[in-house]
Formats: C-alpha cells, structure tokens, sequence
C-alpha cells in the first residue's frame, strides 16, 4: 500500500487493534442500528412528511429550505453506538461530547433510539407521528437547530463556535472518577488554537480523583471546500504529534462496514480497558501517575454510506458531503430518485415496526436508564448542583476606622475567604488562571489547594513551587483551556472561579458570548436545571498595567460582556475590599449567570465598613455621605465613579475642588454594580428614572469617572432624564510605559483633569473659577514633570488620603 492509499478512508479496515469481539448475528445487530441512525440523520435533513416512505418520495414530502450537515454523521453515529455495548458490557458512566461542527444530526438520532428524546418531549414520540414531527423540527423555525443545543438531551456542549470539545470534556470528568468523557473531535475543529492546545490537558489528569477523557479524532476529510490538514499528513507524523502531546493514538480506518465493525468494537474496548487499568493501578497503589492515555483516530469518509458520484462529481469522500449531500431534489427529479434510492438502501421498512417504532431489537442494543449517555445527568448538570458550604464572608472583613484614611491590599484578604471555600468544597470547586493566580495575589489559597501538576518534578518546585499531583488550582498559559476547564465543570455540576488579567481575558471573548448563549438558552428549556455562575474575576487592570505598556491597557472585556442578554450577565467593580468579599459571597451562590468582577490587586485606600459595604452591594449604587457636602440639598456638582481606581481619583478631585472652592455642595455617588446604570426596560437590575433623579438630578453637571471606556456609560445611560448633563471620563487609548498617575492623566481621569472638567462644566464657576483652574493645570504640569524627572509618581500624590468628615 503506498503512502497515499494508506491515509485515504476507503477499503476494509485497517486498525492498530487486531481482533473480532462481535459474533456474526451482533455485527448484523450493530449495522442495522448504524443504518437507522444514518436513516434518521438523513430524514432530519430533508423529510416534512412521509418519515418512513411509506409512500414514494415526492417533491412535496420534502421540506422547502434543506439545512443540516450530514457528513461528519455516520463516524460520530458509529463511535457512539460501539461505546453503547461497552456501557452495557462494564456498567460505564460516560457522557458524549460532538466536537464537529453541525454535528446534532448525529446526537439526536442516538437520543431519538435511545427513547430519551420522546421521554423529554412526548410528542416527538416513537411512532409515525412522533418521527415525523421530529424530522420537521429539525433546522426548522420554531425548531431546533443544528448543533447540540441545549434542547439536546445529553448535550453540554454545543460545538457552534469549533475548538472547546476536548476542554470541556476534561472540565467534566475533573472529581469525577468514575467518569468518562467519549469526545469526538472533528478534524476542522483540531486545526483551531483552542483545540491544539487543549491536548495537553492530560497533564492536569489524575487518574485517582478525576475520570477519563477518550478523545475520537474523526478524520473524515474535508472541511466546507478545503482537505483538512490532519488527514493529509503521513501516519508516522501523525502518530508521532500525538504521542507528543503525550496520548497513544490507535488508528481505525476504512469503509468496509463488517471489517470496520470488528475494528471499531476491539478498539474501542482496548482503550476502555487500558483507562480502567491505569485508574487502578494508581488507586490500589496510592501513587498518581501520567500513563499515554488512551485516543482512537478514526479515519471514514465524509458523508460515510452516500454515493460516491453524483453525476459525475465526487460526494461521499468529499467535501460535497459536508452539508446537504443532495440540494436539488425537489426540483430535479433524478436527483430525487437518487435521493430515494440512497434513503430506502438503509432499510426502513425492516428497521421500524408497523406503528413507526424501532424495532426491539435496536433498543436491546442500547443502555438503560440514566445509563443513556443522552440521559446522563452530568449532562445536565443543575441535577446535580450542591450548593457551596461557604464561610461567613464577613469574618474576613477589613477593619476601616475613618473612611478613605488607610491603604489596604484587597484581592490578598479576599484570598483568604477563596482559601476557606477551597477547603469546604474538596471535591466541588476548583480556581482556574492562564498562570496569574500568584501575580494576582491570590497565592493564599495554595494552604488549601495547590496547582495541580502531572508533569515532572524539579527540586527547585519545593521552594514556592506550589505544585501537586492532587490539587485545587488549574494553572495553563491558555485562557483558552481554563475557560473551557472551567465551563465543563461548572456545566457538569460544580462551581469555580477563573482569575486572569483584564487586558489578556480578550483572548476568550468569544468563548464566553458562547456560554452566555448557552445559558439564555437553557432558561427557555424547562427540563434543564440551574448550574453555578460563570465567574471571572479580573484583576492587574488597566490603570495599573502603567509600567507593562500600551499592548496590556484594554478594558473592553466589559462592552463584549455588557451586550449579551440581561437575563444572563452581570458586571460588578467594587471600590475597595469589603465590597469585594460582599460581591464574591454573592457570585459564589448565583446560578445562571456570567459574573463579572473587575479589581484591582494593588494597595488600596478602604472605604467602607462591612455593614455598610453590604448595604452598598445590595443597592448596587448610592450616595457616599461621609464624601458628599450637599448635606441634602440641591447639589451644585454629582461627581460618580465606577472602579477602585477610579473612585479613589474622584474623591481626591473632590478634596482638590474643596480646597479651591470650600462652599461648593458636592454630592459624591459611587456605582458597583454597572448595570443600575441602564433603563430597567432594558436590565432588570437598572435603576427607575425616579431613582436616577434622586441620585443625579436632572439638572446639575454630572462628571462621572469610569473604569473602562468612557462611550459605555453613554450608551448604557443615553435615555436618561439629563443625560445632556453627563461628562465621563475613561480610557481612551492613551498609554505608553507611564506611572499609574500618568496614564491617568493621558486619558483625563486624574483629579487634576476631573477638577479643572468640574470648574469648566459648572455655570457657577466659569467665571470666578479661572485662578483655580490655572493652579489645578500648574500643579498637574509639575506633577508629570516630576514622573519624567523620577520615573515615580510623586509621593504627597500616592499617599493622599480622605482627612474631611463629609457632609
């Protein structure tokens, strides 16, 4: 055999695993399953009516707009049914992950003869009426779409946006050792970055408190128009790449199906032995170890089953196969027969009975119970969901005596509170960062959870290495790999938090509208449960990333998450440490919801006590009396901040303002909670337009300094009664290597810029306050001389504390 005929997917099989598992009589079995599947994957495609062809196929039994994509269906069918029999055979626990993009064809013919998909939806019934209500749904308005939608029965992942398959497999089967995770991976999907380096997840992998991932790559070819990359290259490379990701690859390729059949059933079952194996000896023996687990490369045709030509032009084994193998049927009467032909070859007439049903003989071949992988609960994984046994956040407040007066580092307490919780919840929770956990000044938690780590040891590991071969903190350099960890534990049940950057959490902004997806739609499918928050924390923010440069000062993570549904996201920026553990505690116990929290890991001056913290979270946003001087009255100014940063140069533009102008009658209002911002017709946590009014008026100058681009607060704010009044300041990209007061003032946020806007925006001092206002720009001048001078804020700036009482 030459090179090339040996990576091409026709002939009889050929496998890396010899042997014939299956009897004559169970091959017969296990092709007739193969062909309702392919039978049902086909009639979802194309049939509104006659789902059996009962009648002869008629133009009119079609539906008027053809969607789905049948060619990676038959190898993903093929895998999931052989791993039926090794459930029914060992008992197994295992869920199914289709990583190929528009790949539910497959899935929901497994659920469908499985009887979980009528058990769901009773109207989609085993029966005439049930499967043909079940073809039209498909790609269908007022349907179900075609990739693994929530609406799928056994699906917690949808596979839309390609590359987060083998992540979130792992993130299911971590603490959970009994698990196997079967996920097919398409061969477009594994030329994506996030899949490339999700490989290397088996280094996370221990084999005695977490299950086991058996990836299936499908070669099946042919991506939309063009060859995939993994199909074309030799085996011997092949092998070798994955052998270096640290996976023993077995190969199963060909079309001959009663080969194809022996091949897949002993390779299959090879693999579960070996995992089995290697799980017991580690958990009889004590010692975690990292074997070269177990992957199978299955190399089929696309379209697997179709004609090869059609008029002349390759299809099965091409890339024609991707999509809908035939798009003219109704209006092209050979290729309707052609159509026919191809649809009865698999039989349907013996296949089903009478009445519509499988036949007994298919369902025999088919787990029972919750043993289903289209009824798994890990799959739906709210079922499963045990709230956190959280510590009493108040224990870890931090004592603040005189409001603004002491510098405290709020993100190392609130570790304090993340350790305790990490300690509670062993087996329930888990801390996942793309290697900032430390920087982020949350290396605390490691007395209660170290890095987990399978890969070598050295001696210098012992000296603040942290790592472990059983620990809490998932650590990869790809936000990538942590997002989808993090996703497939949370979807299978669990809780957990990633820490990461604000300017590099960029990389993931994608994956997370992903997930926003997900979950809105699970709040419209009723027999899906609640599973924990997507929490992201994000810390070294912009107005910190002074001395790192231009390329690490974005914000702008929060307008990504900021235009996903209401119902599904939340953005909180606490001003200082209290209000950062209140806003935690709160996250740790929501469900449903994408959590934002933006702080900053530096020294801080603390403001609020934790009473009054609590208050001030569950508000969302409020006047801070102890900063305002308008005593109740009418004010002259409103300054608002939203951020740490943010808030401590609007109290010192205040005191600025103070000095030059003792009289004026401030009202200082700070905002945690960004979305009581918007009209509450548009977020259910947005303020009334009374509420706005009694905090902003609709008459006075409002200079509202915010923590990321200042065009958000505008949009977020433009129906607003006064809005004309509103001035904010934020970034806008303008950085360079600065000191954090430098940048500030490149984009107008400092206290000097606020002060001199105030003077400027203010009716009452644009007169008389022309002296103040060359004083402020003097003072800000020889501020930034001395930055370029020293290389160093000066210091009466960074030590500058609140030393006024207040209103």
């Amino acid at each position: 055999m030459t090179e090339v005929e040996s990576i091409q997917p026709f002939g009889p099989a050929r496998s890396t695993v010899k042997g014939e598992p299956l009897s004559k009589e169970e091959i017969k079995q296990y092709n007739d399953f193969f062909k309702a599947s392919c039978y049902l994957s086909l009639g979802m495609i194309y049939l509104k009516e006659n789902p059996l062809l009962r009648d002869p196929l008629k133009a009119d039994h079609l539906k008027a707009r053809l969607l789905g994509h049948f060619g990676s269906a038959p190898g993903q069918i093929f895998t999931y049914m052989h791993f039926n029999r090794l459930i029914k055979k060992h008992d197994l626990n295992a869920i199914f992950i289709s990583g190929p993009g528009h790949g539910a064809p497959a899935v929901l013919s497994q659920s469908y003869l499985e009887g979980v998909y009528s058990e769901v939806y009773p109207d989609k019934s085993q029966d005439i009426d049930g499967l043909q209500k079940f073809f039209k749904s498909f790609s269908f308005p007022g349907g179900i779409g075609s990739h693994a939608t929530p609406e799928t029965p056994g699906s917690l992942h949808e596979g839309g946006e390609l590359g987060y398959s083998i992540s979130h497999a792992f993130g299911t089967v971590f603490d959970r050792p009994d698990l196997i995770a079967l996920t097919m991976v398409g061969d477009g999907e594994a030329e994506t970055g996030p899949l490339a380096t999700a490989w290397h997840s088996n280094k996370f992998l221990n084999p005695i408190v977490d299950g086991s991932v058996l990836p299936v790559l499908h070669l099946n070819g042919y991506k939309i128009n063009n060859p995939t990359l993994l199909a074309r290259i030799s085996h011997k490379e092949l092998e070798n790449l994955f052998l270096g990701y640290g996976w023993q690859p077995y190969f199963v390729e060909g079309d001959d199906i009663e080969t194809m059949h022996q091949a897949m059933a002993a390779t299959l079952e090879h693999c579960v032995n070996e995992i089995r194996k290697y799980q017991k000896q580690a958990r009889d023996s004590g010692e975690a170890f990292r074997p070269l687990w177990p992957m199978i490369v299955l190399r089929s045709p696309k379209g697997w089953t179709g004609p090869r030509k059609i008029d002349n032009n390759y299809l099965t084994g091409f890339w024609r196969a991707h999509q809908v193998p035939i798009t003219d049927p109704a209006t092209n009467p050979e290729h309707l027969k052609i159509l026919e032909e191809w649809m009865r070859s698999y039989e349907p007439d013996r296949l089903f009975d009478e009445s519509g049903k499988p036949t007994a003989s298919l369902r025999a071949l088919c787990p029972d119970g919750n043993r289903r992988m289209s009824a798994n609960p890990i799959a739906n994984g709210g079922r499963l969901r045990k709230p956190l046994k959280m510590p009493n956040f108040k224990d870890y407040a931090i004592k603040v005596n005189r409001p603004g007066a002491v510098m405290d580092a709020s993100m190392a307490n609130m570790a304090k509170f993340l350790r305790d919780i990490i300690a509670a919840n062993q087996t329930n929770f888990r801390l996942f960062g793309p290697d900032e956990t430390e920087s982020n000044k949350l290396g605390g938690v490691y007395t209660a959870g170290k890095k987990v780590w399978m890969g070598e040891y050295f001696e210098e590991d012992e000296n603040g290495g942290n790592l472990a071969k059983a620990g809490r903190v998932m650590e990869m350099l790809s936000e990538h790999t942590c997002e989808g960890w993090l996703e497939g534990y949370i979807l299978s049940g669990r809780h957990g938090l990633l820490n990461s950057y604000e300017p590099f959490i960029h990389v993931i902004d994608s994956m997370v509208n992903q997930h926003c997806k997900w979950i809105e739609k699970c709040l419209e499918v009723e027999w899906r449960y609640k599973v924990a928050s997507l929490n992201i924390l994000l810390t070294a923010v912009v107005w910190r990333q002074d001395h790192n440069g231009f390329t690490h000062q974005d914000p702008g993570f929060l307008d990504v998450v900021a235009n996903k549904s209401p119902e599904v996201v939340r953005i909180y920026l606490p001003p200082d440490g209290n209000c950062l553990l209140s806003v935690m505690d709160h996250c740790f116990r929501s469900v449903n919801y994408v959590n934002v929290v933006v702080a900053d890991k530096q020294e801080h001056l603390q403001y609020l006590s934790m009473d009054a913290a609590i208050v001030h979270c569950t508000k969302g946003i409020g006047i801070w009396p102890e900063f305002s001087t308008d005593a109740g009255e009418d004010p002259d100014l409103v300054i608002a901040s939203c951020g740490d940063v943010s808030t401590h140069e609007s109290l010192a533009a205040i005191d600025l303002l103070l000095q030059h102008f003792p009289e004026l009658k401030i009202r200082y209002v700070n905002c945690v909670d960004l979305f009581k911002l918007i009209h509450p017709s548009d977020h259910p946590h947005g303020l009334t337009d009374k509420e706005w009014v009694s905090l902003f008026t609709d008459d006075t100058p409002i200079i509202f300094n915010f923590h990321s681009y200042p065009w958000m607060v505008h949009r977020l704010t433009y129906k607003r009664p006064g809005s004309k009044n509103l001035h904010v300041r934020g970034y806008k990209e303008k950085g360079n290597i600065d000191t954090p007061l430098e940048l500030a003032i490149r984009n107008q946020t400092d206290r000097f810029s606020l002060s001199i806007d105030a003077i400027d925006w203010m009716p009452k001092l644009q007169n008389r306050g022309a002296a103040a206002r060359e004083a402020l720009l003097n003072a800000q001048i020889e501020a930034r001389n001395q930055v370029f001078k020293m290389g160093i804020d000066p210091p009466f700036l960074t030590n500058w504390t609140w030393k006024r009482n207040g209103q």
